[in-house]
């Protein structure tokens, strides 16, 4: 260890903007998210998928800009920890709040940085758990990994990120440059030969699905009662799964179809799914579990392109915006770094505003329509809802189609998951390095332990910080994926039972009643992760607010207009996660109020932390005097 000294800038604003750009990970988010946005709040939210990212967008644009404003007032401060001090010690009469809203947003920060890295480690086991399954069927299902094998992993991936993060700023921004290119160009070859699939498939025209006999999917995917009977197992010569539906004796000819059948039984449609006659061309009713009486209307499919990117239902659309705000933050994750900018004023609210437009509005736009618009009849939303990795089911059957063999789309989506799994270590890395500088400015200041603001001698990185987010990370992400099979993941007896009989399976799943009762793993993380990231960008809102109150260049619109409304969506996002069980049908309310309860409990622990703390070592909480700002600490 060395005594504590600050970095020389080395970044410009390709390395700024790549780091950024690492965190909004739009090639691994799609895969790890598509699942749980077209399952959660069903059974019709997940017709805003696209539209909930632009509502998402807009959210964080707002509050993008108070980062990148408050970036240039304080150059070099690095992340809103700072920023909140430097807002309060700059007023007249609301100086005496800086020590306390610092401690807020930092402790605040905390609550996001601490619990997103985890989040990342877990599902990245659930990642490696669906190619280990593809790779190894005997031994491990792709549809429901072994939990030991992916707690494992989560073990040893978190302690390979710790590493990579102790080595220091430089090689953190070599990996995540190299990261972003592998993973864009990925997306967007997957994205073009998506939608060209689409576009080749119109009503009438025999589509590809995995096919099996047995009612379960080459993948181990358990399907409806109903669509077992017109299936049968079809396999090319060298025994792979093929994927084009093989109809049954009289059984319909199966095809792809946008359009749900007629009443005049004239319209075409796939066997596998047939909707009853339907007052909406949009709505078919849900094969799996629908009562005839009452029966639950869910979009399936999209009719057309415009159909994908308009929105169906305010709730709809709120419910995907909450999701969706997980897969776009990070971009201010480049405000930490004010001390590694060679030019802090003029490049980080550059890179702020640039990351989240080129990942946000560019990356993230085109492959959820992609991915959207490729559903069909023969895979539906419910298929994509109750698959362990829809996107690799679809990148099978778009590979298959475009290279003429099952074994050529199967390889095509391994390669496209290894894409995603190289996103997934510049997305955890970005994370864990900005979560240990916070947890490292906030150390130097005395607001947590010494011990954490103490920077490696050789590397610069603030050593403890880094490796006790490390830890804290597997830990998460092995807890996520230890539950991840609970609440509405609960998988059926019969599953359990079918699944590979080794070591890998003796622990993590239980029956499927007892695991129906507990709430899910990984959505409990995600959610804690989430109301840490509404509660900081809230914060930052409201310290843009007092930092440009009494400022020469204050200007309406920018420091009043957009960080009120990106306060309010922020609160109103988090809030819905709370009232929307009870009025939207389909919801949970088990994992928001767990996660609630964790920010609360971390809340608490805050309060009585601050308060003993400053007592200990005789700390002011209100600052006696309007003092001179303090010089920025490096970040």
């Amino acid at each position: 260890m060395a005594e504590n000294k600050p970095t020389t800038g080395t970044l410009g604003l390709t390395g700024l903007t790549s780091n950024a750009m690492a965190l909004i990970a739009p090639g691994a988010f799609l895969w790890l998210t598509f699942a749980m946005q077209s399952l959660y709040g069903a059974p019709m939210a997940a017709s805003d998928m696209w539209f909930g990212i632009a509502v998402a967008l807009l959210l964080c644009f707002a509050t993008a800009i108070s980062y990148a404003e408050l970036s240039k007032l304080y150059p070099g401060a690095g992340s809103s920890y700072f920023y909140a001090e430097q807002a309060f010690l700059s007023k007249t009469k609301a100086f005496k709040f800086a020590r306390i809203a610092k401690f807020m947003v930092g402790w605040a920060s905390h609550l996001y940085y601490w619990v997103y890295p985890g989040v990342m480690v877990g599902v990245t086991g659930l990642v490696v758990g669906y190619m280990a399954g593809q790779l190894f069927p005997n031994v491990i299902s792709s549809a429901v990994p072994a939990p030991l094998f992916m707690g494992g992993f989560c073990i040893l991936f978190a302690l390979l990120i710790g590493w990579i993060a102790s080595r220091g700023v430089g090689g953190t921004t070599k990996v995540n440059a190299a990261i972003n290119v592998i993973q864009i160009s990925a997306l967007i070859v997957f994205s073009v030969m998506a939608i060209s699939y689409r576009i080749n498939h119109g009503p009438g025209t025999v589509g590809h699905v995995i096919a099996a006999s047995d009612g379960v999917t080459s993948t181990g995917e358990k399907i409806s009662a109903g669509m077992a009977t017109d299936l049968t197992q079809a396999k090319d010569k060298d025994g792979n799964p093929l994927f084009t539906l093989t109809p049954a004796s009289g059984a319909t000819p199966a095809v792809t179809t946008t359009q749900p059948a007629s009443a005049d039984g004239k319209t075409s449609y796939d066997p596998v799914m047939v909707p009853a006659t339907l007052d909406d061309y949009n709505t078919a009713i849900d094969p799996i579990g629908a009562d005839a009486k009452n029966p639950t209307p869910t979009r399936q499919y999209f009719h057309n392109a415009a159909d994908v990117v308009k929105p169906h239902g305010f709730s709809f659309s709120i419910i995907q915006a909450c999701v969706a705000i997980l897969i776009l933050v990070g971009f201010e994750s480049v405000t930490a770094m004010g001390e590694q900018a060679r030019n802090a004023k003029r490049d980080i609210p550059r890179a702020v505003l640039l990351s989240l437009f080129i990942q946000g509005c560019l990356c993230y736009f085109l492959e959820y329509f992609a991915a959207n618009y490729t559903l069909n009849s023969n895979y539906p939303m419910t298929a994509a809802g109750g698959s362990a990795a829809p996107l690799g089911d679809i990148m099978q059957m778009v590979g298959m189609y475009f290279f003429g063999s099952a074994k050529a789309g199967w390889w095509f989506m391994m390669i496209q998951a290894t894409t995603v799994f190289l996103a997934l270590i510049g997305t955890t890395l970005s994370c864990l390095t900005t979560g240990a500088q916070v947890t490292y400015a906030m150390g130097r200041e005395g607001e947590v332990a010494e011990t954490f603001g103490i920077l490696h001698g050789k590397s610069a990185t603030p050593i403890k910080a880094v490796w006790t987010l490390a830890i804290i990370s597997a830990v998460i992400g092995m807890i996520a994926v230890f539950l991840n099979f609970c609440g509405g993941a609960a998988q059926a007896d019969s599953t359990i039972a079918a699944l590979p009989h080794n070591f890998l399976y003796s622990f993590g799943l239980i029956s499927h009643d007892r695991a129906a009762n507990i709430p899910q793993g990984m959505l409990i993380v995600t959610l804690v992760s989430n109301f840490g990231t509404f509660l900081l960008y809230m914060m930052t809102n409201w310290v843009a607010i007092v930092a440009f109150r009494e400022h020469h260049s204050f200007h309406g619109f920018k420091h009043m207009v957009v960080p009120v409304f990106g306060l309010l969506a922020n609160l109103a996002c988090m809030t819905f996660y709370l009232v929307g069980p009870f009025f939207v049908n389909g919801m949970s309310w088990k994992e928001p109020y767990w996660a609630l309860a964790i920010a609360a409990a971390w809340g608490l622990y805050g309060l009585i932390y601050f308060m003993l703390n400053s007592g200990k070592k005789g700390k002011s909480i209100l600052v006696e005097s309007p003092a001179t700002k303090k010089e920025s600490l490096p970040v």
